[in-house]
């Protein structure tokens, strides 16, 4: 520990230092120079402070107004020897952030025991500004493994749900982007985008519940069918609610709302306008434009111009309209990740070559 001693006296300076030295650990720094001393703190932080307040050319206060404005310094101890035992001068000092004081003559057992109190006082908060940075450090690995975990889990009940329903095809790829463009353009942070586009996938994760008779029919569905396809959203909000892990309780809130509309027409609760989450009106229009531009059993995949039409119409009724303006502004965006990632097209087979 380095305690640096400002004294015009050498005499002074010789017996501080001397001192120090009987405390363990302690290494003085002596400077009969306030200027000097202001030039050394700015490369250097002691543990403890000691300084004269009546000096040539800059006095104690002033120095110690120095010392309190850097603030790498802001929480040394200082102590400041005087002979001045003036009221005013020591509440001066204490507003300018002096911790305690010595009067010359000093007494030797009473400057011991200060600064060995100091430097105690001084090591205990080092280590309690440690111990904070290193619960910090591992507050941030933890979030960050259920940050992983949360993916994973994302990722794996993801492609369970591919299984069950195979002509999606690139289809969670391309609106878990779209939906990450809408919020970005929308002004949010890129962690809730980030987070928005790893929970997107999972939207129709409750079709896993729905029976292959409705959820794989080739052509419409039939009113009672379309009552029983639209429990998936209720379904897949089951599956992932409850969890501790952020990114699973937005992929559930995604999974119950995708479907409902702003004019508060849609499905399962017939939520309006702001009622319905946000995530649940971004992902709505990333997946019905994706579903527009896509291949399905029971329509062909509409051009993109004819998609963003649509769209555009549907503008206050089906979708936000703030939301839907940043998607439609983000159009180049959205061409490009409509070419990167679409549909394979399926190999022909041997009897049709």
């Amino acid at each position: 520990m380095n305690v640096l001693i400002v004294d015009d006296d050498r005499t002074n300076l010789l017996i501080l230092a001397t001192l120090v030295r009987r405390i363990d650990d302690a290494e003085p720094v002596t400077m009969d120079n306030p200027f000097d001393a202001v030039a050394w703190l700015r490369d250097n932080s002691p543990d403890l402070i000691l300084l004269d307040q009546m000096m040539p050319g800059m006095d104690g206060l002033t120095l110690l107004r120095h010392i309190r404005a850097d603030s790498r310094l802001d929480t040394v101890p200082v102590v400041m020897i005087t002979a001045d035992i003036a009221t005013g001068i020591r509440l001066q000092a204490l507003e300018e952030g002096c911790n305690d004081f010595l009067t010359k003559p000093i007494l030797v057992p009473e400057v011991q025991a200060r600064m060995r109190n100091l430097l105690a006082l001084r090591q205990s908060r080092i280590l309690l500004r440690d111990r904070a940075a290193l619960l910090s450090a591992e507050v941030e690995r933890v979030t960050a493994a259920l940050q992983r975990q949360g993916e994973e889990l994302v990722h794996r009940l993801s492609c369970a749900a591919e299984y069950r329903d195979p002509e999606t095809g690139a289809h969670l790829e391309r609106m878990s982007r779209y939906s990450r463009i809408i919020a970005e353009t929308a002004g949010y942070d890129g962690d809730f985008a980030a987070q928005l586009m790893a929970a997107a996938p999972m939207h129709d994760v409750g079709k896993i519940g729905i029976p292959d008779m409705i959820l794989l029919k080739p052509g419409r569905l039939t009113p009672e069918e379309m009552t029983v396809m639209r429990q998936h959203t209720t379904i897949g909000h089951g599956i992932l609610a409850g969890s501790d892990i952020p990114l699973m309780r937005l992929a559930a809130e995604i999974a119950l709302t995708h479907h409902e509309r702003y004019d508060g027409n849609g499905y399962p609760n017939g939520q309006a306008g702001d009622d319905i989450p946000v995530s649940g009106r971004i992902v709505a229009i990333a997946d019905v434009f994706d579903a527009l531009t896509s291949t399905r059993p029971y329509k062909p995949a509409w051009s993109l111009a004819k998609a963003r039409s649509h769209m555009q119409k549907a503008g206050g009724q089906h979708f936000d309209p703030v939301y839907l303006d940043a998607f439609l502004s983000s159009w180049d965006q959205v061409c490009e990740i409509y070419e990167t990632f679409a549909d394979k097209q399926a190999e022909p087979s041997l009897d049709e070559v």
